[in-house]
């Protein structure tokens, strides 16, 4: 009786590599067989609306607005919803001071690479899906300046 069960899987098998098909699994060995593991759905990224991919500057405004407000506050002030639970504070892009001493490279190196990248907070996430859009961190780096205190 195995010997009639191997020549029928065989048969199978050759007459599927023959037609071209995929065959069937025979029910004996599909009950000793373990089913491989499902593979996960990759997760979809959300999309973007068509007017930002290209407009450096209205995107800048989409990903300041999602991204650092909460922290950093509609005005940069260092004020936002979450400002409170953070230890250090986020910083005020208000300061002059601050404004005066930093540069545009280690602004626009923070947002990419994150606080940590320059020694300051590691709470400061990086924002490494920007560094591919060196207009749209331009477009950031200009929108931080604009909070300059007169």
């Amino acid at each position: 009786m195995k010997k009639v069960g191997i020549f029928l899987v065989l048969s199978v098998a050759a007459l599927a590599a023959c037609s071209g098909e995929k065959p069937a699994a025979p029910a004996e060995a599909t009950a000793t067989a373990p089913a491989p593991p499902a593979a996960a759905p990759a997760p979809e990224a959300p999309a973007a609306p068509a007017v930002a991919a290209a407009d450096p500057k209205a995107e800048a405004e989409q990903v300041f607005t999602q991204r650092c407000v909460t922290c950093h506050g509609a005005g940069g002030n260092g004020d936002g919803v979450a400002a409170a639970a953070l230890n250090p504070k986020p910083r005020a892009y208000s300061d002059a001071t601050w404004q005066g001493e930093t540069t545009d490279e280690v602004i626009a190196k923070v947002i990419v690479e994150g606080g940590a990248a320059i020694g300051k907070s590691p709470m400061m996430p990086p924002n490494p899906d920007l560094a591919a859009k060196p207009e749209v961190v331009k477009a950031l780096v200009a929108k931080i300046r604009s909070f300059k205190a007169k």
